[in-house]
């Protein structure tokens, strides 16, 4: 199928005099009337493309399928393209996080999910099966190396520092780093790519400013705007991709994740953001969440179900070994199986890189 998602695709079509067959997402054609009402439109489909009522009419009677946009919504169900962090952080300067498009998105998501309106549901599958065709479209021909970790982790830390040094070195190596959007380890390693254009003396310049806003706990107000202070300091930095959830909407998206892939439903998330990490999986120190993301990344490499297994590194041999002892239970699993040359189990986070490359080639 054609899709269409800009004016400017849209303007590249019309010349044709026809868009059979097309699939035009979330463009504004308020300003095309004259162009849709002299093209062929059987069999297209207008996903959230606000039209006057002529054009509208034409479109309908000529064949076209037309899904229209829905009002006072606080997001928008087709949407052809990725979040940016300005975007779901848009009036924060004036009323402060709880006036975020990602605050009302949130506070959405809570008052229909209690109501079991259908009409809400229908809402959020739309959005999330168009945001997953977005991040297709973005991370092609990416190489992508997922890095997991727990929201717990503060700035100021070591652990902190340390994973924004991996995520600087893998964006060094060329690889993609994505994340599950969210603050803690997951923004350490999103704020390492950010930082990976610029020299040291950056990478602890920007940490000394974050320091100074530990955790989105209490204010996330506080906690957002000294990242955007980096931002804003440091311009034009390396991007990386986050996959937050609204499932976990108490857990804000980091603003250093260039490309933001935010979902309604969890399951999709996850699913979304394992499948999608070719250049492999690396998991740092965490709890019930980080969990159930290596058993996640497991499954399809024990059953070869998406190919040659991708590799997984465990990062910290007494949080894996002893405190939650998942290596051995992976380790068993993988016995006599390709995946077994594909696992890993590290001290450090500077053993990262050297063991990506070290199961890549096995």
């Amino acid at each position: 199928m054609r899709e269409i998602e800009t004016l400017t695709e849209f303007d590249h079509v019309a010349v044709t005099g026809t868009f059979a067959g097309y699939r035009v997402q979330a463009v504004d054609l308020r300003d095309r009337t004259f162009a849709l009402l002299v093209a062929e439109t059987s069999q297209a489909v207008f996903l959230g493309c606000p039209m006057e009522p002529q054009a509208l009419a034409h479109v309908r009677a000529n064949g076209a399928l037309v899904f229209p946009p829905v009002p006072e919504q606080p997001f928008d169900p087709y949407r052809a393209t990725l979040y940016t962090p300005e975007e779901l952080y848009g009036g924060l300067d004036d009323g402060g996080y709880p006036a975020t498009a990602d605050a009302r998105t949130y506070g959405w998501f809570q008052r229909t999910a209690a109501d079991g309106d259908i009409l809400a549901s229908m809402l959020r599958s739309i959005h999330d099966d168009a945001v997953g065709d977005a991040l297709d479209e973005e991370l092609l021909g990416r190489r992508v190396v997922g890095v997991m970790g727990g929201h717990a982790m503060e700035r100021g830390t070591e652990s902190y520092a340390g994973t924004a040094r991996l995520g600087r070195a893998l964006t060094r190596k060329g690889l993609t780093v994505a994340t599950g959007g969210g603050p803690g380890a997951m923004e350490a390693a999103n704020f390492g790519a950010y930082a990976a254009p610029f020299d040291d003396l950056m990478l602890g310049k920007a940490l000394t400013v974050l320091a100074g806003e530990p955790s989105f706990r209490p204010s996330v107000t506080d906690w957002a705007s000294a990242a955007f202070a980096v931002r804003e300091r440091w311009p034009d930095g390396g991007v990386s991709y986050g996959l937050p959830t609204w499932f976990y909407g108490h857990e804000p998206p980091n603003p250093f994740a260039g490309r933001i892939a935010k979902f309604f439903a969890n399951a999709t998330r996850e699913d979304g953001l394992l499948s999608r990490c070719t250049g492999g999986v690396v998991f740092l120190p965490g709890a019930a969440g980080t969990v159930q993301e290596v058993f996640d990344a497991a499954t399809p490499n024990y059953y070869e179900s998406r190919g040659r297994p991708a590799p997984m590194v465990l990062v910290d041999r007494d949080h894996w070994t002893t405190h939650l002892p998942v290596w051995p239970l992976l380790e068993a699993l993988a016995d006599g199986r390709p995946m077994a040359r594909r696992i890993a189990l590290v001290d450090s986070v500077a053993d990262v890189p050297a063991a990506l490359d070290r199961l890549d080639a096995a």
